[in-house]
């Protein structure tokens, strides 16, 4: 009908043909705006109906509970592993039809938040974290290809986890063959061992799911006041605004104010799943970053990390708290958090409806307090000589909270975080993957020794940093000087990969060793760390 109408109106004067495209266009952008998005019902069966759709219900899906990252990686691996399978265009999957089905899938069979919680380090992708692995035998046939983190962050009954593991029979034949997979029946000791055990520890059908669907939840919209940490930068404090767009869409503002005095603003937007799981893109600075942060159920706190999109390892914690003239008062934040004996010190109090007093506690003197605002108050304290040492609340009169702060005379030692850290090299169209490493100070306990479970954690301070060669293997090779270079922040950026001809046609992986360098009072202290620099990350999956 249009080519039709085009055609005709090609015959006539050129401003009745003008006038015509005007209006085939209109219809057009008309038909666009009434042709309504699907909805998340509508695509999970145009999309997964073909193959799980049975007797008006879906297999397999409907039996399956996981994180909005798990349905979305199951969505990619179905595309990735059947994308052949069909006729043209079968799963093909747009990027908005996407997260609309991630979106409903999430919502409707997710995971309560205290069922997620043991693995939030995985979500929020915090780097050089150990992996939780409920026993040895676990760990030994799920935790060897990938993190056992992603086997908990998802609930099936046994007779899903038992389909699972034909799945892995089925698109890795070889895993029975593998490393401390050949060494035993494999397959016997998956299906039935593992299987009932997983079904024990991971259930498809659970009080906590159950209580969680039941409740209304919680919105994060207005005034946030925010707090956190980012390694090589500092402490910040600051502000989030948050403005809803829709269905659990929200427009983010952000301003970030450092203790070292630089301040950063940017804008975003975010989406909640399942009611408390929020995700969101933005700009800070001229940083792109990304959000993973969990809603409390009273809607009172908001909490998790923010991180750099292109570089996941590089990021901030983040803490929450309502602003307001309604909100609870509360101390967020306290720059610095570390008083010396025997001193002055100006402390910086961020907060909520924050009062002008104040007690450290003994030894401990407010010399004057100035308000900047309800959010914001300026202390001069004084230190006396023989203040008692250690972590102390820090508390506001009049319930404005509290907050921790320490006292000391002399750090009794320093420790690198991460005390073992993993950086790999970049190359051609694969990023590389940088370290960042802090020092933190610290006393000694009660059994007087450094470096024991009993010591007291003071904080993060300045430091020089340095890598060296880590062992005699390391130091034959020159690891050193290939493997990368250490940025005055403790941000660790390896090399390109090779082979280098300058290492006879070696790769530029290393096994270094990082030195902290403290100077504090005119002493000295020193603490090493190690890092391996290896082989590049081919695949960074948002569960790994």
């Amino acid at each position: 009908m249009l080519l039709n109408m085009i055609k005709m109106l090609a015959d006539s004067d050129s401003l009745s043909f003008k006038r015509g495209l005007m209006t085939i266009a209109g219809l057009l952008l008309a038909g666009a705006v009434v042709a309504a998005p699907a909805s998340g019902p509508e695509i999970l069966k145009k999309q997964c109906g073909a193959c799980h759709l049975e007797h008006g219900k879906l297999q397999r899906i409907d039996d399956l509970r996981k994180t909005p990252e798990g349905w979305d990686m199951s969505i990619a691996r179905m595309y990735i592993w059947h994308k052949d399978d069909f006729s043209a265009g079968t799963m093909e999957i747009s990027k908005e039809d996407r997260r609309t089905l991630v979106k409903y899938l999430a919502d409707r069979q997710g995971l309560a938040p205290e069922e997620a919680a043991p693995y939030r380090f995985l979500i929020e992708r915090r780097p050089n974290s150990q992996d939780v692995v409920p026993n040895e035998e676990l760990g030994q046939m799920c935790a060897r290809c990938h993190s056992f983190g992603r086997i908990a962050l998802q609930r099936r009954d046994a007779n899903e986890w038992r389909k699972l593991v034909h799945t892995h029979l089925g698109q890795f034949p070889s895993i029975e063959y593998s490393n401390l997979g050949r060494d035993r029946p494999w397959r016997e000791i998956a299906l039935n061992q593992m299987v009932p055990k997983l079904a024990a520890l991971y259930p498809s059908n659970t009080a906590a799911w159950k209580n969680w669907q039941g409740q209304k939840h919680a919105l994060p919209t207005g005034s946030w006041r925010i707090a956190g940490h980012r390694p090589g930068w500092g402490d910040y404090a600051g502000y989030m605004q948050v403005a809803a767009l829709g269905k659990d869409r929200y427009d983010v503002r952000y301003e970030l104010n450092y203790a070292s005095g630089n301040r950063v603003s940017g804008r975003g937007e975010s989406i909640i799943y399942t009611g408390y799981e929020w995700r969101g893109d933005a700009t800070i600075g001229n940083q792109k970053v990304r959000s993973v942060f969990a809603l409390s159920e009273d809607g009172k706190k908001l909490s998790g990390r923010w991180f750099l999109r292109e570089s996941d390892e590089i990021g901030a914690t983040f803490d929450a708290v309502p602003d307001g003239a309604k909100a609870h008062s509360a101390i967020v934040a306290v720059f610095p958090s570390m008083l010396k004996a025997g001193g002055e010190t100006m402390l910086r109090v961020q907060g909520v409806q924050l009062g002008k007093d104040y007690d450290l506690g003994p030894g401990i003197s407010v010399l004057s307090s100035v308000q900047k605002n309800a959010n914001e108050v300026e202390l001069v304290v004084k230190v006396a000589g023989d203040a008692p040492v250690g972590l102390r609340n820090m508390s506001g009169k009049g319930g404005a909270g509290t907050a921790k702060v320490a006292v000391y005379r002399q750090f009794d030692s320093i420790r690198v975080e991460p005390e073992f850290g993993v950086a790999r090299m970049g190359g051609g169209a694969t990023p590389g993957v940088s370290a960042q490493f802090d020092a933190v100070a610290y006393l000694n306990g009660p059994d007087g020794l450094p470096g024991t479970a009993d010591d007291v954690r003071l904080g993060y301070v300045q430091a020089a940093w340095s890598v060296d060669n880590q062992d005699e293997k390391a130091k034959a090779a020159d690891d050193v000087k290939f493997a990368g270079v250490m940025g005055i922040d403790g941000l660790f950026v390896p090399a390109v990969a090779g082979p280098n001809p300058a290492r006879k046609g070696r790769n530029n992986v290393g096994d270094l060793s990082v030195k902290a360098t403290v100077v504090d009072g005119g002493v000295t202290e020193e603490a090493k760390a190690r890092l391996v620099v290896s082989a590049q990350a081919w695949n960074k999956p948002p569960l790994r």
